[in-house]
């Protein structure tokens, strides 16, 4: 295959990103709903750590865990925050590597 074939394939790995980063979104909307009406906490470690867990089972790779954690690390951030709000981030510009500044906090 050419740069152009795996292009391709990547626009439609990132096309499937898209929808399943939305339906984890939709959930996590839920879980943040469920958890205000039971006065639970939004930040729960030991779900973080289960998540982290189970991500490392099912990695074979080429992403070493520490660098599938990061990537974890800032999709929890992204849900965490839509869990506290209840309705998604603010679409940004193309190019931009931050959604929200208050994320990074």
């Amino acid at each position: 295959m050419d740069i152009a074939d795996w292009r391709k394939q990547i626009d439609e790995m990132d096309r499937k990103l898209v929808e399943l980063i939305n339906q984890r979104a939709r959930a996590a909307q839920e879980i943040g709903r469920l958890k205000r009406n039971t006065s639970m906490p939004v930040y729960e470690p030991d779900r973080e750590k289960q998540i982290f867990e189970n991500i490392f089972r099912m990695n074979q790779g080429p992403l070493s865990n520490h660098m599938l954690q990061q990537v974890y690390e800032r999709l929890i951030d992204v849900m965490r925050k839509i869990q506290i709000v209840d309705q998604p981030p603010e679409k940004t510009t193309v190019g931009d590597t931050e959604l929200e500044a208050d994320v990074n906090d």
